[in-house]
């Protein structure tokens, strides 16, 4: 092996990306209220750093439809093994743990369901309406996969309601065929293009750095987003879960960051929330409220 991958493979984490683990009680109570309700997160099933900040403050990232994937993306923590069928009274613990946490902005994902019709649409709305019903004065953000193009599927969560509909890109298009094999970058435009032109929900993306891109790549993806008027675009850097997933090739200086937020703001998106440590669901709340 080279040194120039030597110096990849074991490059050193920056001092700006090394979280102080927070103490006190809350951390313990809120994983403890969760796995009661037998309810998963992304928050631990793919290893976010920000998990003890969030924790610790009583908020929580929900994952939906089973922890395991019909999809395998190469940065992803959440891996594919055994599909559940999906659990009818998930959304009420959903909106029960809403209750029990106190939460007013909520945020819901989910594993990518690829054997189901519909993608898993139908469960999204059911959690959502669930929420709405219990906690009318909620605000919902989505974070769905993108039911391989299925518009009918889009419609039903859609029509559910929520305040956010957000769709990552997570790459450049360029690094899909080795970081995102399964998915299609013109398809994932497409899916929030469409929440802008059928909806008056705020449509959101995100992506990573690390993974191989360069800054030009990065600044055309701000472009294309731009151009189906996204109204929220977070980037974040890429940190290797694991020794099995991609080495990070770069970690980018907090200023650079700086440097994408304002080139987005300067094409008219209007919110950047640019930071090494930012994630498409952390401090989801605060970027809603600056729209």
């Amino acid at each position: 092996m080279s040194s120039e991958k030597n110096s990849e493979k074991y490059l050193r984490i920056p001092p700006w990306l090394r979280v102080k683990l927070p103490t006190g009680k809350t951390f313990n109570s809120t994983a403890k209220l969760l796995a009661d309700l037998n309810l998963n997160t992304v928050c631990q099933n793919a290893k976010c750093p920000n998990c003890w900040d969030c924790f610790s403050r009583k908020v929580a990232t929900f994952l939906i439809m089973g922890n395991n994937c019909t999809r395998n993306c190469a940065f992803c923590n959440i891996s594919p093994g055994k599909i559940d069928p999906l659990d009818i009274d998930e959304p009420r613990r959903v909106s029960e743990a809403v209750t029990r946490l106190g939460l007013k902005y909520v945020v819901i994902t989910s594993v990518t369901r690829d054997d189901l019709p519909d993608g898993g649409a139908a469960h999204y709305a059911e959690t959502i309406n669930r929420i709405h019903a219990d906690h009318p004065d909620c605000t919902i953000e989505v974070l769905i996969p993108d039911f391989k193009g299925n518009l009918d599927a889009l419609k039903a969560v859609i029509a559910a309601g929520p305040d956010v509909i957000n769709h990552n890109v997570e790459t450049p298009p360029d690094l899909y065929g080795e970081i995102r094999p399964q998915a299609d970058y013109k398809q994932s435009l497409e899916l929030l293009e469409r929440v802008k032109k059928l909806s008056s929900i705020h449509a959101k993306s995100g992506l990573m750095v690390g993974l191989g891109e360069t800054d030009e790549q990065v600044y055309k993806v701000i472009d294309d987003l731009a151009a189906i008027n996204c109204d929220i675009i977070t980037i974040g850097q890429y940190m290797r879960p694991s020794k099995h997933h991609p080495a990070v090739k770069r970690y980018v200086e907090p200023a650079v960051f700086d440097e994408y937020a304002e080139y987005g703001k300067k094409l008219g998106v209007p919110h950047m929330f640019c930071a090494p440590l930012v994630r498409s669901s952390f401090n989801a709340a605060e970027a809603f409220e600056k729209l």
